[in-house]
């Protein structure tokens, strides 16, 4: 079996106390089938310390962007397209908008998601996507900057049934990670039965949120094994299938050939 963490932060993971190095981690994961991932930046200098990092991996691909929370300095649209030219990156982002916790940056936060999405059709890469209390400003400039024309995926999704539909309508991917797994989060689930298995990836955005049983623990990309399995059964479908369609959707979604994959 193969699965794919579609979101991760593998420069956010400790280093000091849990594991001994990337390898480690890597390692930890490939022992429960979770044999690919994509470590995804937040801001320019942290792209450029991640990849110092992590280096060259067969299993590893990167994305490049700003996180919308990080906005309170300006950065340059010209390097953020420099680096994402790199072949080593797949994806744009994380981008979006976040008016939870800075409503106060939203006019910086739809300036740089806007150039994400047009730096992403240019490249053909797809942008991921992070939104949170800004799904209708979201959604419209997804359509206003005709996103259709690289692609993306919403990334630990959050939102309702009905947002979930608008994307799948723009051709967009959706990405379930372990919140879809806590007591309280029915929503999410009534929202992933509408989901095609097709159109359906699986994350851990680790550190952070952590699935059922590790939940208040340090999350790792090893812990995707456990959102693909409570996936599986969401969807009525087995953990095979469930890796296997999710691994396909990554491929097809950020251009990594299905051969890499499964050779990593």
């Amino acid at each position: 079996m193969f699965l794919v963490d579609s979101h991760c932060h593998l420069d956010g993971l400790d280093y000091d106390t849990l594991h001994n190095d990337v390898s480690d981690v890597l390692a930890k994961a490939a022992a429960r089938d979770v044999k690919f991932m994509l470590a995804v930046a937040t801001t320019l200098p942290g792209y450029k310390a991640m990849v110092e990092l992590i280096g060259d991996r067969p299993n590893v691909a990167y994305s490049c962007g700003v996180h919308p929370l990080n906005q309170e300095q300006p950065y340059d649209f010209a390097e953020l397209r420099q680096l994402a030219a790199d072949q080593r990156v797949v994806a744009m982002g994380e981008t979006g908008l976040d008016y939870f916790y800075q409503k106060e940056t939203k006019e910086q936060q739809q300036a740089s998601f806007r150039e994400h999405i047009r730096i992403g059709r240019d490249l053909n890469k797809p942008v991921i996507v992070h939104t949170r209390d800004a799904r209708e400003d979201t959604l419209a400039i997804l359509k206003e900057e005709k996103v259709e024309g690289c692609g993306g995926v919403l990334h630990c999704f959050t939102e309702d049934r009905e947002t979930a539909a608008k994307l799948l309508d723009m051709g967009f991917y959706i990405s379930f990670s372990g919140i879809a797994t806590f007591r309280n989060a029915e929503s999410i689930r009534e929202a992933a039965r509408c989901v095609p298995l097709d159109r359906m990836l699986v994350e851990t955005d680790s550190p952070y949120l952590a699935p059922v049983p590790f939940r208040g623990k340090e999350n790792q990309p090893a812990y995707t094994r456990d959102v693909a399995e409570y996936m599986a059964v969401v969807k009525g479908v087995s953990i095979e299938q469930m890796a296997e369609a999710t691994t396909k959707n990554f491929s097809d979604l950020f251009h990594v050939p299905l051969s890499r994959l499964t050779d990593a």
